[in-house]
């Protein structure tokens, strides 16, 4: 009987198997876990706050130059050996240029000199016409004059010809410029420039030096008759005749010297109007071409 109490039955020992199929009284007995179905639970990953910092790339590139000891190479440096190559190439043919214009355009503004004299003609092909200069260095007599030049005209009239009076360019330039806060550079230089290129090439008897002379009066005939094409007279233009009237600058109130402003006048021969001499684009003009 004894031995039958201390036996369980199906074979156990030293326990009581209870309803649930469960050693009871066992210590050494072993749990078995219930198979679980389904997959196996993902560990969740902690969200990423903004505050964490992120590596930034540019630290890490400074952090490599300084590790390597190289620095980023700007300007020139940065080009390729061949790029340099061609960059010193323009540099130096640009700044050869400017040197040369630097000193032609010095030469030409400073007094003579041996190296004038002896390149002068050198000197003026570089200068005109592009970067002609109307001014010299240190000159001793600035000019203390006002210039006018005046025109007059011969028109064909149905029963006679007739002249007309003394019209100012000069002046209705001066009434174009002044008001006027920008002025064009025609109405400023055209026709101040165009006289003095006039005197400069011609002799006081009015003769021309050189094709310069030719040239020159052919513009101060286009710029007359481009000026007296806005004025009606009633008829064709025939011929016209051009002056200057020059008068000194008069002197300060505080100053004692005695400078005389009577007018005088240089005035030219009459010239022939011409087909050339006619604004392009006029009725006149096309019919003289035709």
């Amino acid at each position: 009987m004894d031995s039958y109490d201390d036996k369980g039955v199906g074979g156990g020992v030293g326990g009581k198997v209870g309803g649930g199929g469960e050693a009871v009284g066992d210590p050494d007995a072993r749990t078995v876990p219930e198979p679980r179905i389904g997959p196996e639970p993902r560990a969740e990953r902690e969200p990423r706050t903004d505050s964490e910092p992120r590596p930034d790339p540019g630290l890490r590139a400074d952090a490599d130059h300084h590790l390597t000891g190289a620095e980023p190479r700007v300007g020139m440096a940065g080009l390729s050996f061949p790029y340099q190559v061609v960059a010193a190439v323009a540099l130096s043919v640009i700044g050869l240029i400017a040197g040369i214009q630097l000193a032609m355009v010095f030469l030409h503004v400073a007094p003579s000199n041996t190296l004038t004299k002896q390149h002068g003609e050198a000197v003026d092909q570089w200068i005109y016409p592009e970067f002609e200069q109307n001014w010299k260095l240190f000159a001793p007599n600035p000019l203390q004059q006002n210039i006018a030049v005046h025109v007059r005209a011969e028109i064909s009239g149905p029963e006679k010809r007739r002249t007309t009076p003394w019209m100012n360019l000069s002046g209705e330039d001066g009434e174009a410029i002044r008001g006027n806060l920008l002025p064009s550079h025609v109405q400023q230089n055209e026709l101040r420039r165009g006289w003095d290129f006039y005197l400069g090439s011609h002799d006081s008897q009015n003769r021309a030096n050189g094709l310069r002379g030719k040239l020159s009066e052919q513009y101060i005939r286009r710029i007359v008759m481009l000026r007296l094409s806005g004025h009606d007279y009633g008829g064709d233009v025939l011929r016209i005749q051009v002056r200057s009237e020059v008068r000194s600058v008069a002197a300060p109130t505080w100053s004692d010297e005695r400078i005389s402003t009577k007018p005088s006048f240089r005035v030219l021969p009459w010239w022939t109007v011409t087909a050339a001499d006619l604004p392009k684009g006029s009725a006149d003009a096309e019919e003289a071409d035709q």
